[in-house]
C-alpha cells in the first residue's frame, strides 16, 4: 500500500471525514487528501476537483500511482461544478481564502443536496465562512485551529442543523470573528492568532492617530479601538 504523509493541518481535516463517506476534495492540488481517505478506510469513493491544469495531471497521477483509480475520481473544474446533486455526501475544502470558500460554496449551492457535512479550512477571513453557513442552514458543529510551520489555521466543520446553535449566550459578531467553540477552548494558537491581531490593529491605530483629524480617521480609529477592545476580552485567559 502507498503511504500519502499529510501535513497535521490536512490530517486534521481528515479526521472529521465521517466512516464511509463519499468524498469530493475541492481544490485538491495533489490528490493528497483524498488518497490518504481512501488508503486509511475514512472514505468510501472520492472526487478531487482542481481548476488548474497542472495540479489536475498531479492529482491524476497521485492517483495512479496509489493505485486508487477504481475509487478516485479526479475532475478538472471550478469549484463544485466537478459534482452532481446527490453525488457526494461529504465535501472538504481546504488551503483557500474564506471569501474564496464562500464564493464556492455560493455558485454552487445547488450541488449541496446529499451533503452531511462540510469540512472547511480558510487559511484567512474565517469569518466569511462563518457567515456564509449561517446564512445557509448549516450548523458549525466542532472547530479547530493549529499552528503549523509558523502559520495558523482555522478548520470548521458544519451539518444541516440549527445554524444559530452555536451562538446562544454569545455576542454573534464576536462568535462569527473568531469562532464559538474556539472562543471556549482559548488554545494557544488561538491566543497566538489573535494577540497578534490586536498588535496588527494597533499598530494601524497608531499610524490614523499620527496622521490629519478628519471624519473619515475618526470614524476608522473607533471602529479600530472597538475591535481591539473585543479582542482583548477573547484572549483573557
Amino acid at each position: 500500500m502507498n503511504e500519502v504523509n499529510l501535513s497535521n493541518r490536512l490530517k486534521t481535516v481528515a479526521d472529521y471525514i465521517p466512516k464511509n463517506a463519499v468524498l469530493a476534495d475541492i481544490g485538491s492540488d495533489h490528490a493528497y487528501l483524498p488518497c490518504y481517505a481512501l488508503l486509511n478506510g475514512l472514505a468510501a469513493s472520492a472526487v478531487a476537483g482542481e481548476v488548474v491544469q497542472g495540479p489536475f495531471q498531479s492529482a491524476k497521477k497521485q492517483v495512479q500511482k496509489s493505485g486508487l483509480e477504481d475509487v478516485i475520481s479526479v475532475r478538472l473544474g471550478s469549484g463544485l461544478d466537478v459534482i452532481d446533486p446527490n453525488e457526494v455526501t461529504c465535501i472538504t475544502i481546504a488551503g483557500m481564502g474564506g471569501a474564496l470558500i464562500e464564493k464556492i460554496l455560493e455558485a454552487g449551492k445547488e450541488k449541496l443536496s446529499g451533503v452531511q457535512r462540510l469540512i472547511l479550512q480558510p487559511n484567512i477571513h474565517a469569518h466569511h465562512v462563518r457567515r456564509w453557513l449561517l446564512d445557509n442552514g448549516w450548523e458549525l458543529i466542532n472547530e479547530e485551529i493549529l499552528e503549523e510551520d509558523g502559520k495558523i489555521y482555522e478548520i470548521l466543520i458544519a451539518e444541516k442543523g440549527e445554524p444559530k446553535a452555536p451562538y446562544q449566550h454569545i455576542s454573534l459578531q464576536k462568535g462569527l470573528l473568531v469562532g464559538p467553540f474556539l472562543m471556549k477552548e482559548k488554545t494557544e494558537p488561538f491566543i497566538k492568532k489573535w494577540t497578534q491581531e490586536i498588535e496588527h490593529n494597533r499598530r494601524i491605530l497608531t499610524s490614523i492617530e499620527s496622521a490629519a483629524l478628519s471624519p473619515g480617521n475618526e470614524a476608522k480609529k473607533k471602529e479600530l479601538n472597538d475591535l481591539i477592545e473585543m479582542l482583548e476580552e477573547v484572549t483573557r485567559k
